[in-house]
C-alpha cells in the first residue's frame, strides 16, 4: 500500500504541474482528494493493514496529501493573481488623458435678487421671517385692516381653497404672525421673502405666481423719515450709490399714509430713456406707517409704538436690474436665458 500512495504521488504531482486553467485543476482536485478520489480508494484497503502497519501507512497518506494540496493551492493563488493582472490590463484607465468637464450650474436671477436684498437688510439689522403660502383669510385679510366684503379685497383676485382658507396674495400675513409671536415686545425688525398667488393673465409683466419681499420694523417713536432713510439705503446698495428717492403719496389698506417708492433710473441717471419711459424714475415698491389697527391685531398699542411696513416684487427688482422685459423668461427654464447671468 505504501508503493501504492507513492506512486498515486508522483502520478498527481506531475499532472498538477501540467495544469493550465482552474477548471482542470479543479477536475483533478476531485480526482485525487475528493470522497470518491483515488486517495481516498488507497485508504479504503487499511482495515486489512496490522495494528502496526496502520500508523506508518497514515503518516504516508497524510504527506501524500500534504504535498497534493499543497501544489493544488499554489496553483490557484497563480491562476488568480493572473486573472487580476488580466482584469486590470482590461479596466484600465489612462489617467494621462485630459477628464471630461462637467457642466457648472449657476444661481437663477431671482434666487440672485433675493439673496442680494437679504444681505442688504441683514447689514442693517434685520431679520429674515418667513410662513405658509396656504393662508388662512384672517391673516391674509382681516388682521391687515382689509375686513370681509372689503372693497380693497378685490385688488387680490385671489386662488381660495375653502371659504377659509387660499394661496396667499402677500407676505404681509408673515408680519401679523410675527408681532402676534412677539407679544407685544420691541424691537420687530423684519424681512419677509416668499412666493404668492393672485389670479391674472401672464404676460409679460404679470404672473399668477411670482416673489415678493416684505419688512417690517416696530418700536417706540418710529417715524416716515426713518422709512425714507431705510429705503434710501437700500436703493443705493442695490442700484448704485447715484440713486435716490422720491415718495408718492398713494393707498393701501394696512399702512396710513402710504406712498408709492420710485428710484431714479440708474441706466439714464434721470435724464430720460427707453427704460424709465422717459421721466427719469422707475416704480419699484409700495410703502407706508403701519396702520394702527393692524397694530392692534398684532398685540402693540398705538398709543405706545408705531412702525412701517415696505413691500416690493423681486422680479420687477430683477427685470429693472438686469434689462429683462418679459417675466415669463424666469420661468420657462431656458437654459441659454439663465446661462447669461451664470458668474455674475
Amino acid at each position: 500500500m505504501k508503493e501504492k500512495l507513492e506512486a498515486l504521488k508522483v502520478e498527481a504531482l506531475a499532472k498538477l504541474q501540467e495544469v493550465t486553467d482552474p477548471q482542470a485543476l479543479n477536475d483533478l482536485r476531485v480526482k485525487y482528494l475528493g470522497k470518491k478520489g483515488e486517495l481516498t480508494e488507497v485508504l479504503r484497503g487499511m482495515g486489512g493493514l496490522s495494528a502496526e502497519e496502520r500508523p506508518v501507512i497514515g503518516q504516508v497518506a497524510n504527506l501524500v496529501r500534504s504535498a497534493i494540496e499543497e501544489i493544488i493551492t499554489a496553483k490557484q493563488e497563480a491562476f488568480q493573481q493572473q486573472e487580476t493582472l488580466n482584469r486590470l490590463q482590461a479596466e484600465k484607465v489612462d489617467v494621462t488623458l485630459p477628464g471630461r468637464a462637467l457642466p457648472q450650474g449657476g444661481i437663477h436671477p431671482l434666487n440672485r435678487v433675493v439673496q442680494e436684498i437679504e444681505d442688504i437688510f441683514i447689514g442693517m439689522g434685520y431679520k429674515v421671517a418667513e410662513g405658509p403660502e396656504v393662508e388662512t383669510d384672517y391673516y391674509n385679510f382681516e388682521a391687515l385692516n382689509l375686513p370681509k366684503n372689503h372693497p380693497a379685497r378685490d385688488m387680490q383676485d385671489s386662488f381660495y381653497l375653502t371659504e377659509d382658507l387660499l394661496m396667499r396674495t402677500q407676505t404681509s400675513p408673515v408680519q401679523v404672525r410675527t408681532m402676534q409671536a412677539m407679544k407685544g415686545e420691541t424691537p420687530v425688525k423684519i424681512i419677509c421673502p416668499g412666493k404668492v398667488y393672485r389670479r391674472d393673465d401672464d404676460d409679460a409683466t404679470h404672473s399668477f405666481q411670482f416673489h415678493q419681499i416684505e419688512g417690517l420694523v416696530i418700536g417706540s417713536k418710529i417715524r416716515m423719515s426713518d422709512l425714507k432713510g431705510t429705503l434710501n439705503q437700500f436703493v443705493k446698495e442695490m442700484f448704485g450709490p447715484a440713486t435716490g428717492i422720491r415718495l408718492r403719496p398713494s393707498f393701501f389698506p394696512f399702512t396710513e399714509p402710504s406712498v408709492e417708492v420710485d428710484v431714479s433710473c440708474f441706466k439714464c441717471g434721470g435724464d430720460g430713456c427707453r427704460l424709465c419711459k422717459q421721466s427719469g424714475w422707475l416704480e419699484i415698491l409700495g410703502a407706508g406707517m403701519v396702520h394702527p389697527n393692524v397694530l392692534r391685531m398684532g398685540g402693540y398699542d398705538p398709543e405706545k409704538y408705531s412702525g412701517f411696513a415696505f413691500g416690493m416684487g423681486v422680479e420687477r427688482i430683477a427685470m429693472l436690474k438686469y434689462g429683462i422685459d418679459d417675466i415669463r423668461y424666469f420661468y420657462t427654464n431656458d437654459m441659454g436665458f439663465v446661462k447669461q447671468f451664470k458668474g455674475i
